[in-house]
């Protein structure tokens, strides 16, 4: 349980910062960006679209990791036969993929919202 909720915790730091931080990057770069972009053909709707794909990669591997967490969670409460350990562990294991999701949808709806005010 402990080892799940340290993956899930690990990933959002790792990917969901990373994601702000390189949108961040990007912005903050200003005229070296654009020279540099200007040199290989990239334009600024270009560099949104990446970020944008990024962001919605990683969204898309969280999503698959809730639904394998809520998979197995299911798979193991329907053939626990009456152990209440197993049960327990199942329970567990659905309310913690849960949480992780509803950290990931907040952290993505305060990055929109903070994003759209700049």
């Amino acid at each position: 349980m402990k080892k799940i909720i340290s993956a899930a915790i690990f990933i959002k730091l790792t990917f969901g910062n990373a994601a702000i931080a390189l949108a961040q990057g990007i912005k903050d770069s200003g005229g070296p960006l654009k020279t540099v972009a200007g040199k290989s053909g990239v334009t600024e709707g270009e560099v949104g679209n990446i970020v944008g794909g990024f962001i919605n990669a990683v969204l898309s591997l969280v999503g698959i990791m809730f639904l394998v967490l809520m998979v197995y969670a299911g798979i193991l409460w329907m053939t626990a036969q009456g152990k209440d350990e197993q049960v327990e562990k199942s329970k567990k294991i659905i309310i913690a993929s849960l949480i992780g999701l509803f950290i990931i949808v907040s952290a993505y709806a305060i990055t929109i919202f903070v994003t759209a005010r700049f």
